[in-house]
């Protein structure tokens, strides 16, 4: 089952069982990727979204509500944060299953040899490298920090 299926199937099993936390989340992200195939028609291109877009859209997803959740805490507003982190984890089930540190920092090592980066300035082309192979398996900013360890330990 794709997983625009998936979302569509929950979203009917949330709405019969008047679940309006999951029926609510669920409807905000069908219509980001309501815009999101828009904004592709509107550049000539199939308006259909595929499984890596989707997953590409869920990350930004679950990465905005981790953002307004952080900010939600900082402004003392641990309700709101709250919520945020609710929406987090439930959209964090329809990705896949984010890699542990360990599986990532081998990964970023090949990328570190093929693209025998040495300098911190070598920073872009190995997380291009390492990117191929983590898309949608590891947060970027995660990934970034480990280049940055990886390099700064050579240099």
């Amino acid at each position: 089952m794709s997983l625009l299926n998936k979302l569509n199937e929950d979203l009917k099993t949330a709405l019969k069982g008047g679940d309006s936390f999951k029926t609510g989340v669920i409807r905000m992200v069908l219509a980001s990727v309501k815009n999101k195939e828009i904004e592709k028609r509107g550049k000539d291109q199939e308006p259909a979204l595929g499984e890596e877009e989707l997953v590409d859209l869920l990350m930004k997803e679950a990465k905005k509500r981790k953002e307004s959740a952080d900010i939600y805490k900082q402004g003392n507003r641990n309700d709101l944060a709250q919520k945020e982190e609710q929406e987090l984890e439930f959209i964090k089930n329809y990705l896949p299953e984010q890699l542990g540190e360990e599986e990532i920092e081998k990964i970023v090592k090949a990328a570190i040899e093929k693209t025998a980066a040495k300098e911190i300035k070598d920073i872009g082309r190995v997380m291009a490298e390492a990117m191929k192979e983590l898309k949608g398996k590891a947060q970027p900013g995660a990934v970034s920090e480990i280049i940055k360890k990886n390099l700064a330990a050579e240099s």
